[in-house]
């Protein structure tokens, strides 16, 4: 028999978040245990923000520069193929559980068509849906509705702090838990949904995407999540000495800062503006997103108890990962539109079954990797061509115990930060559209950043660790800047969209080199 892909996905999860990484505050028990069976990989980054972007260079292998669907909304061009569409070419009919913020390209389709209402109303080509759940959530809250909960306004009902809580004087507003128990939450639907789909599929090879909604804001938990952790044992996040001095750094964070600090923007349903929130409750939202955290790992187990409940362990590749990471406060950011690295680590665990996988059972890989690799790894384990246009690369060699010759020594990263609706980046910044971007590259010590319109920035990563100085000022440090654009030039004329460009017309007919 063929073959299963379970290919799990945590929306907004840091890649320091696991307590096999020493994490003081976070409980992931199921995926420690997952890592020591297969491989941790401890430098895996994503490639853009936030969730539409990110989502379509995991499942496309393309970096931003070539897909270029760049925000929450940009169309992704109908000609790009994905993990899902070649897996069909494998014998597969991938399943998605959750969503993938798929902006389908409008060419084509009649104005009119529902799918062109928002980002959030596409699916991946390729993929079936047992269950899509997009921004509204609307299968689940049509199950709490069926339970007797009064949700008028649907997801925005569902998500609100449950009335008449009482909150101790220690605790910040996001302890307070919501209105249904943690077996009813979106996470638990998620999850139970799967488990049904799973139970009659013992005898048959599947492929699936597992799309976990948390830990992404808000962050309100369910019981007992909401207590799990204890606002006084977690540290406040690395931080200037105010939000003043924090702008300073550079203008897209000025204006992030800014941006960020409306109440219930960031984190619906919350009263606080998150730059500005006093200790105890920055304390408390860490902490509301670790709980956030242990109630999909504790969700994880349960599907991977079932896999080895039913003899399906042994025949199925798990992925899981992230689709970008979360500031959490540091630099007084939250969320994920800003350049530092919290914003793009994460994590990736992979367990491969095979015997070839046997000798990095329980490893930790410290090279660089990143999102755009997880397409040609299932596609190279299900033994499948990757496509030419990848940019990523296969990661079995790393799951087999070795590195490649020639393994990338840093990674690459693009944000295009442009307001299209409301032109307010454009206007708060004073440039183009077109000129609302930015790609970085970062290796063991330096981190560059170079903007299309905006001043650069240059960290020693081995040095500051947190980015909290920009070098890109001082006069000495214009040699190792004008070394890194350079590395960054050859990066992107290395992985221009590259289709054909190995292929020739000749007597013989069409020649494709390798």
């Amino acid at each position: 028999m063929r073959p299963n892909v379970l290919f799990i996905c945590a929306d907004q999860w840091r890649g320091d978040c696991l307590s096999a990484l020493g994490h003081p505050n976070v409980r992931t028990p199921n995926l420690d245990a997952l890592a020591a069976d297969g491989v941790l990989f401890k430098n895996h980054f994503g490639q853009c923000t936030p969730c539409g972007p990110s989502r379509t260079s995991l499942l496309t292998g393309l970096y931003l520069m070539n897909h270029r669907s760049g925000r929450n909304g940009t169309p992704l061009d109908a000609r790009h193929t994905n993990v899902a569409l070649e897996a069909r070419k494998a014998g597969y009919k991938p399943a998605l559980f959750g969503y993938t913020d798929t902006s389908m390209d409008p060419r084509g389709r009649d104005p009119d068509d529902p799918v062109l209402t928002g980002y959030d109303k596409g699916v991946m080509p390729g993929f079936v849906t047992p269950l899509h759940l997009p921004d509204d959530m609307g299968p689940w809250v049509a199950d709490l509705v069926a339970r007797g909960y009064d949700l008028p306004a649907g997801r925005d009902d569902a998500f609100r702090p449950r009335p008449g809580f009482a909150r101790p004087a220690d605790r910040g507003f996001r302890y307070v838990p919501t209105i249904f128990p943690a077996e009813l939450s979106e996470t638990a639907f998620l999850a139970d949904r799967f488990l049904e789909w799973l139970a009659v599929r013992q005898d048959r090879p599947w492929f699936a995407h597992l799309v976990f909604y948390r830990p992404h804001p808000p962050l309100i938990a369910p019981e007992p999540y909401n207590a799990l952790v204890d606002p006084a044992d977690v540290a406040l996040p690395v931080r200037a000495a105010t939000p003043e001095a924090e702008r300073s750094q550079h203008p897209l964070l000025a204006y992030e800062l800014e941006r960020i600090s409306e109440p219930g923007l960031y984190d619906e349903h919350s009263p606080l503006d998150p730059v500005s929130a006093n200790e105890l409750e920055i304390r408390q939202m860490r902490a509301a997103y670790y709980g956030l955290i242990a109630e999909v790992d504790h969700h994880v187990g349960r599907v991977v108890e079932h896999l080895k409940r039913t003899g399906e362990y042994g025949r199925t590749l798990i992925v899981v990962t992230s689709d970008h990471a979360e500031m959490l406060g540091g630099h007084h950011v939250w969320g994920k539109e800003i350049y530092f690295d919290p914003a793009f680590h994460l994590p990736l665990v992979i367990r491969d079954p095979r015997p070839e996988a046997e000798a990095a059972r329980g490893t930790r890989v410290d090279a660089f990797t990143e999102a755009v690799d997880i397409m040609p790894t299932i596609l190279d384990w299900l033994g499948h061509a990757v496509p030419r246009a990848c940019d990523g690369r296969s990661l079995l060699p790393l799951l087999e115990g070795g590195v490649p010759a020639g393994w990338r020594e840093a990674v690459f990263f693009e944000h295009d930060f442009r307001t299209v609706a409301t032109q307010r980046a454009e206007q708060a910044l004073g440039i183009s559209s077109d000129q609302c971007s930015y790609a970085a590259i970062r290796d063991r010590h330096y981190k560059y950043v170079h903007f299309a319109a905006l001043p650069p920035l240059l960290f020693d990563i081995a040095a500051d660790p947190h980015e909290t100085e920009n070098l890109a000022g001082r006069p000495e440090m214009a040699a190792t800047i004008a070394a890194y654009a350079q590395k960054m030039l050859s990066w992107r004329l290395e992985h221009a969209e590259r289709t054909l460009t190995n292929m020739q017309l000749t007597p013989a007919g069409v020649v494709s080199r390798p």
